[in-house]
């Protein structure tokens, strides 16, 4: 069935509240386990029709913000959610007193009960108004950057439009775009602030209500760490500064020179250019970079071509940036189908092809566990799932060269680079929230000097002369996630170093690489972050030597390849 054909019916609140109420019922008074098993059952097909409805709507608004229905669907979810979340924590809560619990453990993973018991900490009756408040404030920052219409060069772009032109190959050009880019954040800045302010406030407020001194643990329990907490953050974020940041500069001194500069600083514009004589561009788009796409995952295995036949078959993917769409890409699923969705905004750079096949490593992922029980450990926790992703962006380089012709080692080189170069941004912005949730009654102007202050330590390279926004500390009012996923960012790093470490075994020709991938693929959410980087025959990356292993393999392969013959 094609997505278009999927039939969204508005969930009635009500209904769905007594259909949940009758299950607790039936799981109170189940007489014999068989019982008890079926109700369990009836309740988590329940909780997936629910959650498909929610995901067509999401995916419908964020495909069109303009369209006034799935906006209005969309600002329903946000205000239901919150009760509709209560009543299911009275389910898991009736599950955990049944006297048939324990037989049900030797049915069900352990990860369901363990995510379950972080869950029934998170919501509850005393919450539910902060937590709708929330959702209404991420929103509205979300409707805010998908408004954005910037006049450059006689046309209007969007800000994911524009990101074109800020990595074009005339510098005066990309000089221009960011300009006019964090202009309209400039312009913007008040309003994001108090956006921010609203939800730090929102967000410390439930903390404190459930118990803690500020959000910083109870936003760890919100995103289901199951097995890390801050003290291994900590660990990981001085071995980043350590291990990586050197390798960074390296990198960075390096472009600078090939940029004509003196030192390892690098104006904003210039930043994101590798190459002097321009950014490696995929030589196809739209719909035949989706038939190359699936001409490349049919030779990569069995498994992944039948994966994006289906894909394409069933029109589960929305890729070209376009007016009134949401900012940013994602991956979601469709449970009643058993289908993933993949949103992107393609503007014709290579970061086209790494988010196609990025998000194309949580499609597959789904694929592969789409048919686990209970249907919510066919995904894993957040950090987890970025590996799956994160890994496919390395395992489809060999056919690159499909994508980029000429610009295929130029690729490589970028790609790496930029995977490289991420680590330190990432801990960046988690840092950056540890901060600001230890402080919830700063002034915006005093986050922004705290992001600024930390952007020296991990990105150094950065010179802001020309953009005073920036120099003042302005760079993450772009980060969607610091807005509506609080903390949802390390994960990204975390996943790095494990898609680094598969990158490693790729280049030694390691035939288990990719049968270790699809295990890891295959077993979902059931097993936590520990356990699956275990299961896949990686290296945790907070243990000590991790990263300076993995940086040792990236930095051999930076010294054989030579990126001013580029």
């Amino acid at each position: 069935m094609k997505f278009a054909e999927m039939e969204y019916k508005h969930p009635d609140k009500d209904e769905v509240l007594q259909a949940i109420a009758e299950i607790e019922a039936r799981l109170n008074n189940a007489k014999d386990y068989d019982e008890f098993y079926k109700a369990f059952v009836d309740y988590e097909e329940l909780s997936a029709h629910y959650a498909t409805q929610e995901n067509i709507a999401s995916i419908r608004h964020t495909v069109d913000t303009r369209d006034e229905f799935y906006t209005q669907e969309d600002d329903y979810f946000n205000e239901i959610n919150p009760l509709i979340g209560n009543a299911q924590n009275n389910i898991i809560r009736t599950i955990f007193a049944s006297p048939f619990v324990e037989q049900l453990k030797k049915d069900v993973p352990e990860t369901f009960f363990l995510t379950n018991e972080f869950a029934l900490k998170v919501v509850s009756p005393e919450i539910i108004e902060d937590l709708q408040e929330e959702n209404k404030y991420a929103s509205d920052y979300q409707k805010l950057v998908a408004s954005a219409q910037i006049d450059f060069d006689g046309q209007t772009y969007t800000l994911a439009g524009l990101e074109d032109k800020m990595n074009d190959k005339d510098r005066e050009v990309r000089k221009r775009a960011h300009k006019a880019y964090w202009g309209w954040f400039a312009d913007h800045e008040k309003e994001i602030g108090e956006i921010y302010d609203k939800l730090v406030k929102i967000r410390t407020r439930m903390a404190k209500k459930k118990g803690y001194e500020n959000y910083i643990p109870f936003g760890y329990i919100r995103m289901l760490r199951l097995d890390y907490d801050k003290d291994d953050v900590e660990v990981y974020r001085r071995n980043v500064l350590k291990d990586v940041v050197p390798v960074c500069m390296d990198l960075y001194a390096k472009q600078a020179k090939r940029h004509g500069y003196e030192g390892n600083t690098l104006p904003a514009w210039d930043e994101k250019v590798e190459f002097e004589s321009g950014n490696p561009r995929p030589k196809y788009h739209d719909e035949e970079l989706v038939n190359r796409a699936l001409n490349m995952y049919k030779e990569l295995s069995p498994q992944t071509g039948e994966f994006f036949q289906a894909m394409v078959d069933d029109e589960l993917m929305d890729l070209n940036a376009k007016p009134g769409k949401a900012a940013g890409g994602y991956c979601t699923s469709l449970s009643d189908y058993k289908r993933p969705f993949i949103f992107a905004n393609s503007n014709g750079t290579s970061h086209d092809v790494e988010t196609l096949t990025h998000e194309a490593g949580h499609a597959f992922q789904y694929w592969s566990s789409k048919d686990i029980f209970p249907v919510e450990l066919a995904w894993p926790t957040m950090e987890s799932a970025e590996i799956d992703s994160m890994s496919m962006e390395f395992f489809t380089w060999p056919w690159m060269k499909n994508i980029f012709e000429e610009d295929t080692d130029k690729y490589y080189f970028s790609h790496l680079s930029g995977s490289v170069k991420f680590l330190p941004y990432g801990v960046l912005v988690d840092h950056f929230q540890h901060e600001v949730y230890e402080h919830p009654d700063w002034t915006p102007d005093e986050r922004m000097a705290c992001w600024r202050r930390l952007e020296k330590q991990y990105l150094p390279q950065k010179d802001y002369d020309e953009i005073d926004f920036l120099e003042r500390g302005g760079w993450w009012m772009r980060q969607l996630h610091i807005f509506l996923h609080p903390f949802y960012y390390i994960d990204y790093t975390l996943a790095q170093v494990a898609a680094l470490q598969f990158w490693a075994r790729m280049q030694k020709e390691d035939p288990t690489a990719f049968e270790d991938y699809k295990k890891l693929c295959a077993a979902g959410g059931t097993l936590p972050f520990r356990g699956l980087i275990q299961l896949a025959n990686l290296k945790v990356p907070f243990e000590e030597g991790c990263l300076g292993e993995t940086m040792g393999e990236v930095q051999k392969w930076f010294d054989a390849h030579d990126a001013s013959n580029y």
